[in-house]
């Protein structure tokens, strides 16, 4: 690595950075309701449709052993996320521009590159969640409900306008529509709490089953999602804290509480989303349910009311439009951080969109709506091979005093977080090892 220099340019998300006021006085849960918002704008990338298909493929295959893995998940998501607020916070840069000024030409370009491929394999899940969700409910043919869930960027344009409150009141909207849905579809599945409870303990047949860890693999990569840990680096600066150790002390701790209330409630989801499916497809035979369609037209006959499918469809519908409009901000975030390319706000976003939105028309059109459905599961193992390149990094710029200063990891810390690093490189290593020797 280069010394650290600061990055000689202007914040990502310019038009928003620091707009939105902290008071410096008052109660601290008044400050800390300040910092409310950008969690949610990431944990929405923990509930999107990519979790859904891998979600619902574990639970009808292999009942509830999977919500072991969901949990481990979710506690190294709020861990990193955690990191990366914090590195935004402290160096007033996100996870790109520190890359960009960290690491040579060559490996900031490669490191853009391999994160570009991230964002169009999790906007290909967003993307046709969204429009499956339109097919299931008001049976629009999948390909123009693909088309349809492109103009997220206008309605990212109108919000804008209206200040960064508006997107983050509208994410958090639909994460509580989600979440209501799914306690309805909960109580309706009735699942067996205590085979629940009993799923949140791993066992070893988590690698040494390789249908299991491919599955496993695959929520790992659409939990832990490479580009939030950019996004969250970024949006974490719209917030105006006082540029002191103790303001940024302040912000650390409100940041951090922030996202992990918003990781639970995404806890909550995707466990709901594989305890729906046990309860339902596993427990009446129907272990090859994979395809959120059949998933949808299933829910009504098992569990006796149509409610079932509707709310779960509506759901879909609110989690993918969500996803769509945080991936547009993390391809924006991205592109400028790596490449530090000033291009008009509209003409960025039409930009990263179309990188992301374009692939997801071409296998649409070439694999159906079956195939489709299909390469869902390998949107999210792509995730999951890509998330070592931008957590390896991430770990080390918080870990290094230098340029965190007195902010750095301590060493218990830095001992999870590089820990959690390793996991994810050694179980991305064995899949790859179990798919080209078996």
């Amino acid at each position: 690595m280069k010394s650290w220099t600061k990055p000689k340019k202007r914040s990502s998300l310019t038009e928003i950075n620091h707009s939105l006021e902290v008071p410096h006085r008052g109660p601290a849960f008044r400050k800390f309701l300040a910092f409310v918002g950008p969690g949610y704008l990431v944990a929405v990338g923990y509930m999107d449709p990519g979790n859904w298909a891998t979600d619902i493929a574990g639970g009808s295959r292999f009942g509830y052993s999977l919500l072991s893995v969901i949990l481990f998940s979710n506690l190294m998501a709020v861990l990193l996320q955690s990191l990366s607020s914090k590195l935004g916070i402290v160096t007033g840069h996100d996870l790109a521009q520190a890359c960009r000024s960290q690491y040579s030409k060559p490996v900031a370009i490669g490191l853009w590159i391999l994160c570009e491929l991230a964002i169009a394999a999790c906007d290909l899940a967003e993307v046709v969640g969204s429009a499956i969700a339109l097919k299931l409910l008001f049976g629009l043919p999948l390909l123009y409900g693909v088309l349809i869930t492109a103009l997220d960027v206008l309605l990212i344009l109108l919000l804008q306008h209206q200040g960064f409150r508006a997107i983050e009141t509208l994410v958090i909207v639909l994460v509580a529509t989600i979440g209501a849905c799914f306690a309805v579809d909960l109580w309706l599945a009735k699942p067996h709490m205590q085979s629940v409870l009993s799923g949140f303990i791993p066992t070893p047949d988590l690698v040494a089953d390789h249908e299991k860890l491919y599955i496993a693999i695959a929520i790992l990569g659409a939990t832990v999602m490479p580009h939030n840990l950019y996004l969250h680096s970024s949006i974490v600066q719209t917030r105006r804290y006082e540029n002191s150790d103790q303001g940024k002390r302040e912000a650390i701790r409100f940041s951090a509480w922030d996202s992990a209330i918003a990781l639970t409630l995404a806890l909550f989801i995707n466990a709901a989303i594989l305890i729906v499916s046990a309860a339902t497809f596993h427990q009446a035979g129907m272990t090859e349910v994979a395809d959120i369609s059949d998933a949808y037209d299933l829910l009504t006959p098992l569990v006796g009311t149509a409610l079932a499918s509707i709310l779960f469809g509506v759901a879909l519908l609110a989690s993918g439009q969500n996803s769509t409009l945080t991936g547009t901000l993390a391809g924006q975030i991205v592109m400028e951080g790596f490449l530090d390319i000033k291009l008009p706000p509209w003409l960025r976003r039409l930009v990263t969109r179309l990188i992301a939105v374009i692939p997801a028309v071409i296998v649409t059109m070439v694999a159906g709506e079956q195939g489709t459905e299909k390469l869902l599961i390998l949107s999210q193992v792509i995730l999951s091979l890509q998330l070592p390149f931008a957590v390896i990094p991430l770990v080390q710029f918080t870990g290094n005093k230098k340029i965190m200063g007195t902010f750095a990891n301590p060493p218990w810390m830095a001992i999870l977080a590089w820990c959690a690093s390793a996991v994810i490189v050694v179980l991305n290593a064995f899949l790859i090892y179990q798919t080209f020797a078996g």
